[in-house]
């Protein structure tokens, strides 16, 4: 049930980012990333929400929309939850190393499989 949950949650979460990224590109056009813009900063909008509000809903309903939803949707709301878990936590130093990291190893990471599939 649990991998449904999942499964169900991640379809409808990359229909939605499609459907955002569509809206966003119509309403401010391609010369700056702001489909992918739209849907981190909705993204993370939605996981801060949802955290806070789905405190006593079962299991296979936080899969479903934390996991599957948001997850097909933008793994950047899972970046944000998991920096400002940690800074909330008082890890502030820990935070800001792996902003550091995500942010430049991702994009070496990036750079590094570009040169490598050319």
């Amino acid at each position: 049930m649990n991998a449904l949950a999942v499964f169900l949650g991640g379809g409808l979460g990359a229909l939605l980012r499609w459907l955002v990224g569509k809206w966003s590109i119509g309403a401010v056009g391609t010369a700056f990333p702001i489909a992918t813009l739209s849907v981190n900063l909705a993204g993370s909008l939605a996981i801060g929400l949802a955290i806070g509000a789905l405190d006593g809903v079962g299991h296979t309903a936080r899969l479903f929309f934390v996991t599957g939803v948001l997850g097909g949707f933008t793994t950047y709301s899972a970046f944000s939850l998991d920096a400002l878990t940690l800074w909330q936590r008082g890890q502030s130093g820990l935070a800001a190393l792996y902003v550091l990291l995500t942010l430049v190893g991702g994009l070496g990471a990036c750079a590094a499989g570009y040169q490598l599939a050319r």
